[in-house]
């Protein structure tokens, strides 16, 4: 599944910075004020170019023509920049549909285009380079799992990690400058992750959090943290629509039926045999094991390996860079590389484990990560208990894993 384009969200806000922050450039040309007032600061992305003309298509959701005449400045700056310090001029011919750009410049009256005096520019390929540092940066700095404890006052998150060989309490500390993002409720994209502060954090949520971990990795400075409340659903296959790419799954806990649909972003694979009996074998070792993962828990809400896409390496416990020799090593690791399933895979009466959004009402849910070929591992756990260690998100890029993802 994909959660790609990691700086979606984060570019909006910095092109609106650049565009506000009082630079040379942006202090010699500046209009009066009633100009000003008149001007407008779309910021989107390049949809379509022809000619002198350019398709925007907003983060609001609406589409803009934006003009580029002959006295129109475009300036080039690179992901992560808060100013313009760097930034270099460039024409025209240089734009390509993908760029991110914030245009400045007077509308018309009916707002559908815009005469750009100055357009600032992140080019399509300098994005996806750093998004695939801050992923690279997530899996090696990051940890994740299930919320325990929220101690606002404090600002210290307590979480479960847990791998497949056992479980770790880890405290998440906050700061002023901690990034906190909180995923929709409806949503399987990191895209829709919107700002949010720390008390909205609450103990079942699954969170994942980056920054710098102690040495012996049960605590964590938090530069940025994104968390949500997740449906876990163990159950088998009552039917499936290939039509409408839904299925209905009888959930174990609840008794009752569950209809969900995937998308294109829905990571969906099979276990091959050998590999679920090894972590069903895994996982009856841990009740008799006090540091081993819990196979579940009646409630439903049990531990989630470290989420994240490809976590933060083959070992927990560690600092950046992974844990010393001999760590439980990472389940979404070992998931990522088993080969992609489809509807027409699945049987009626195949278990299925699956991650997925909490819906509204009694409508679908929609999945995030699903798992078949889990009959071993269910049969591992205690009746009507539910071993999720299935991460609810998935930090690779567009055509990464959705490819194969």
């Amino acid at each position: 599944m994909i959660f790609g384009k990691l700086f979606t969200p984060m570019l909006a806000l910095l092109l609106a910075f650049i565009a506000s922050a009082p630079t040379a450039e942006s202090r010699q040309q500046s209009p009066a004020p009633n100009a000003q007032a008149a001007a407008s600061r779309p910021v989107g992305t390049v949809k379509g170019i022809s000619g002198n003309s350019l398709t925007l298509a907003t983060d609001m959701g609406a589409e803009i023509t934006v003009t580029v005449q002959d006295s129109t400045r475009l300036i080039k700056t690179a992901p992560g920049q808060k100013d313009l310090t760097g930034a270099t001029a460039i024409k025209l011919q240089d734009l390509q549909v993908g760029d991110r750009i914030l245009v400045r410049g007077t509308p018309s009256d009916d707002s559908k285009s815009i005469a750009a005096a100055t357009i600032i520019v992140m080019k399509k390929s300098d994005i996806e380079q750093k998004q695939a540092q801050e992923r690279a940066d997530w899996q090696k700095r990051g940890v994740g799992g299930l919320v325990t404890a929220v101690d606002p006052a404090a600002g210290t998150i307590t979480i479960s990690a847990a791998a497949l060989g056992g479980s770790k309490s880890v405290a998440i500390h906050t700061s002023k400058t901690t990034i906190i993002r909180r995923y929709a409720p409806d949503s399987v994209k990191f895209d829709d992750a919107k700002l949010g502060t720390l008390d909205q954090i609450q103990p079942g949520d699954q969170l994942r959090a980056r920054g710098d971990r102690s040495a012996d990795g049960s605590e964590l400075a938090a530069e940025e943290i994104v968390s949500g409340a997740f449906r876990n659903i163990a159950g088998t296959v009552l039917s499936t629509d290939a039509a409408a790419n839904t299925l209905t799954v009888s959930d174990l806990k609840t008794k009752k039926p569950v209809t969900v649909k995937l998308t294109s972003d829905s990571q969906f694979r099979k276990l091959p045999p050998m590999m679920a009996q090894i972590i069903a074998a895994r996982m009856s070792g841990a009740a008799g094991n006090p540091g081993a993962a819990p196979a579940g828990n009646a409630g439903g809400n049990s531990t989630a390996a470290p989420a994240g896409g490809a976590s933060p390496g083959a070992r927990q416990g560690g600092g950046p860079g992974g844990g010393r020799s001999g760590g439980a090593q990472d389940f979404q690791q070992m998931l990522n590389r088993v080969p992609a399933a489809t509807l027409a895979d699945l049987q009626k009466g195949d278990a299925l484990m699956i991650v997925a959004t909490q819906g509204s009402g009694d409508g679908p849910v929609t999945a995030i990560t699903m798992l078949s070929g889990v009959e071993a591992i269910l049969a591992a756990s205690p009746k009507g208990s539910q071993p999720m260690i299935l991460t609810p998100w998935n930090l690779e890029a567009s055509g990464g894993e959705a490819a194969s993802q």
